[in-house]
């Protein structure tokens, strides 16, 4: 049982989940309405399979550093063994890769990148910095894109205005994150903005590009795409990452780290009742 809790608690329930609503968000801005129900439940599924994938791979990689950064997590701990999350993630994956397959062509090889760009940037790219952290951002941003082309419309403009706006609140939740795992990363010779231009620099790089979120976000209701009652969802949001970035420009180590994610969970509880006041016809 306790190796089982520990395989589930590799995956990060809450970041794969995350992804797999952006994919719904998605489909209704690019439809204006939900998609049938097999889609939406295989596209909320083969992005929350492959990223739970990526994610594993991701502590596989990461012991060493993790030993310092977070020992708690599963494989410095010894609750699970290395070998074992390998395996793991590749059933994750398989089953990703499945599930897109099942809804299109187009689909599955957007599904293939999304993969290979994760495991690049486990196995290399995580160390070398910024270029690190827009793969991921990138990542994050194509779940929007995912959703629109799972239903065939992948070029809408609220798709790929959500979508930069997700890949903006992921890079600069990454810059600030570097600057919370500095002693870490350091072993891996790091090329972090933290580790190169100090931590204070890296935290005032994500603080830009939050408020730089926050100002974009407003644009979507002076081009008249949504009423003036989704300011609702926008609104938390923005007070989420706003509270918690002048939260985590002074900030400890520990202390930032839950500034990060509550930033993350302002935003995805944002998209979740915006999805919520779609559906209950608002």
């Amino acid at each position: 049982m306790n190796k089982i809790k520990g395989l589930l608690a590799l995956i990060r329930f809450e970041l794969p989940f995350s992804a797999g609503v952006c994919v719904v968000m998605g489909q209704l801005l690019a439809l204006g309405k939900f998609a049938s129900i097999i889609v939406t439940v295989l596209g909320f599924a083969s992005v929350f399979l492959i990223s739970a994938s990526i994610l594993v791979m991701n502590d596989f990689f990461d012991v060493e550093t993790d030993k310092i950064n977070a020992p708690h997590r599963p494989i410095p701990s010894g609750l699970v063994s290395p070998t074992k999350a390998f395996c793991f993630s590749l059933f994750l994956l398989l089953a990703g890769l499945l599930a897109s397959l099942l809804i299109n062509l187009n689909v599955f090889l957007i599904s293939i990148v999304l993969a290979i760009v994760g495991f690049l940037y486990n196995s290399y790219f995580k160390k070398s910095g910024l270029p690190g952290n827009l793969m991921v951002s990138f990542s994050v941003g194509m779940t929007f894109i995912y959703g629109g082309v799972s239903i065939g419309l992948p070029f809408q403009n609220s798709v790929l205005f959500f979508g930069l706006i997700a890949a903006l609140i992921d890079l600069g939740e990454e810059i600030a994150a570097d600057a919370m795992d500095i002693k870490g990363d350091k072993l891996i010779s790091s090329k972090s903005i933290a580790i190169k231009y100090g931590r204070s620099a890296a935290l005032k790089v994500s603080s830009f590009i939050f408020l730089l979120v926050i100002i974009l976000s407003m644009f979507p209701f002076l081009l008249n795409w949504f009423s003036i009652v989704y300011l609702i969802p926008i609104g938390i949001m923005d007070l989420a990452i706003a509270y918690n970035t002048l939260k985590l420009i002074n900030s400890k180590d520990e202390e930032g780290r839950k500034h990060i994610r509550w930033i993350y969970l302002g935003a995805i509880s944002g998209i979740i009742i915006f999805i919520v006041m779609r559906l209950v016809g608002i």
